[in-house]
């Protein structure tokens, strides 16, 4: 037990969700933090860093981690807290790492390695849009407090920023005019992005494994504070107060600094500014969360614990078997969730509706809706757009209301075919890169081996006696 018998009492249940990236087979397990008993274990899971979320406390949503340098074969799984054990199962066009979702539980975005990213409408599980975000992996995603910015962090420190008016206008077929903001301040792999909310100001926060911790205005777009730590962040979250900000770092500390989001700015703040640090776990810390009852940290040595942080110590800790747990998530109300669903209307009339998430974008026609798109449009996209263009020559040519309702959607066709070329040339010069960077590696080794060999050569050649030196010994 955490607490005393009355202190329980007081506070709503919750349960922890710890889920790690390493072992399929280990999949998810909910603890309940009042009792420390696992409530439920979902088989078959292992979700990236950033990878687990829950919408709206009623459904686990997690992208499966993939083996390391794989680009297809993505998946994206859900669970009903209340039927944990029938997934839903949806199969994106590459693998997925971050995930992050709009406070309302209505959009999903998801993050590639490749540097593209997706955005879903959750009810009905409609792609609106995907586009190129990054250049690197894509490591972090966050909305704003308010939920008009996308905020997404890549494997070589670059952060942009998003509008989300823009990303959801899918007749906007130029991303850049969604892109608000850019920076390229960090000179590592993000780490955490967290999204602040302030009655004067709106700012978010990142952290890096370059050892420093940024605070970022969302107004200004501007720079406003950076911190130095002595060693890499691998994690970070933010207290509900939101006046301190813990960091987790590569050797197992994690610091605690205060945060002032005030109008004076704090360009550069150092490691003296700390008010202490947690010490008690071995490895890395991979991922950190705050709940009811304090904070929640989990390392590479495979533990989870408990953290009282005004005394800074552990009051449990929880041994998380097969590989260390990558995702913390806090669910509220866990009492409510595993009871048994009540037959009454209003009950089943409140219950969060998620779909199978759609693997292509889908162009709506004023006449029939959303357009089944024929397969052989994602295998051959410029064969299927040069076969439009066709019939839209031809159709033109008969201005009949019919004739004009058909043109008006293959000219949605068109569209569609015109944004997965242009994704399709984007994997292809991905790809194209990693193989030039292998040939170059190759041509590098077969260099050096054939230097060695010349090398060897000479030196037997400098050893032999010339013939002239035969003679005069002769």
């Amino acid at each position: 037990m955490v607490g005393g018998k009355g202190e329980s009492k007081s506070r709503e249940a919750e349960a922890l969700v710890v889920c790690g990236d390493r072992n399929m087979g280990a999949g998810i397990n909910l603890w309940d933090l009042d009792s420390g008993n696992c409530l439920l274990h979902i088989p078959t899971c292992a979700s990236p860093t950033h990878g687990l979320l829950c919408l709206r406390g009623q459904v686990l949503v997690a992208s499966q981690a993939n083996r390391h340098g794989s680009v297809g074969c993505g998946a994206i799984f859900a669970w009903h807290l209340k039927k944990p054990q029938s997934p839903i199962r949806s199969y994106p066009i590459e693998a997925i790492g971050p995930l992050a979702s709009t406070f309302n539980g209505m959009y999903l975005v998801g993050g590639a390695f490749s540097g593209n990213a997706y955005l879903w409408e959750v009810t009905s599980g409609r792609l609106l849009k995907t586009w190129r975000a990054h250049h690197k992996s894509l490591k972090c995603i966050a909305f704003s407090n308010d939920d008009s910015i996308l905020i997404s962090g890549s494997d070589d420190g670059m952060i942009n920023a998003w509008s989300v008016i823009g990303l959801l206008d899918v007749e906007d077929v130029a991303i850049s005019s969604s892109l608000l903001h850019f920076s390229m301040e960090h000179k590592s792999s993000i780490t955490s992005l967290l999204s602040t909310s302030g009655i004067s100001n709106s700012c978010f926060i990142s952290t890096s494994l370059d050892s420093t911790c940024k605070v970022w205005d969302l107004v200004s777009r501007r720079l406003i504070q950076t911190r130095v730590y002595p060693t890499g962040i691998t994690a970070a979250t933010l207290h509900p107060t939101e006046q301190l900000i813990f960091c987790g770092s590569t050797d197992g500390r994690i610091f605690v600094s205060g945060l002032d989001l005030g109008l004076v700015d704090e360009p550069i703040a150092g490691v003296e500014d700390q008010q202490g640090v947690l010490k008690g776990q071995n490895g890395s810390i991979t991922a950190l969360t705050f709940s009811k009852y304090g904070l929640i940290s989990a390392s590479t040595d495979s533990t989870v614990c408990l953290w009282d942080i005004i005394s800074q110590v552990i009051v449990w800790r929880i041994d998380h078997q097969k590989g260390p747990a990558t995702n913390l998530v806090v669910v509220p109300h866990c009492s409510e969730l595993f009871t048994s669903p009540s037959s009454s209307h209003e009950k089943n009339s409140s219950q969060f509706c998620f779909s199978s998430l759609d693997k292509c974008t889908q162009q709506a026609s004023p006449s029939e809706g959303v357009i089944a798109l024929p397969p052989s449009c994602c295998l051959y996209p410029n064969d299927f757009q040069s076969s439009l263009d066709h019939q839209i020559f031809e159709m033109e040519q008969e201005q009949t209301p019919t004739m004009q309702m058909k043109i008006e959607t293959i000219m949605g066709q068109r569209m569609w075919a015109t944004q997965m070329t242009n994704h399709v040339m984007e994997m292809n010069k991905h790809l194209q890169s990693r193989v030039l960077d292998l040939m170059q590696v190759r041509l590098l080794l077969a260099g050096n081996n054939a230097t060695s060999g010349k090398n060897k050569k000479l030196v037997t050649e400098s050893k032999a006696p010339s013939e002239e030196e035969v003679s005069s010994q002769v």
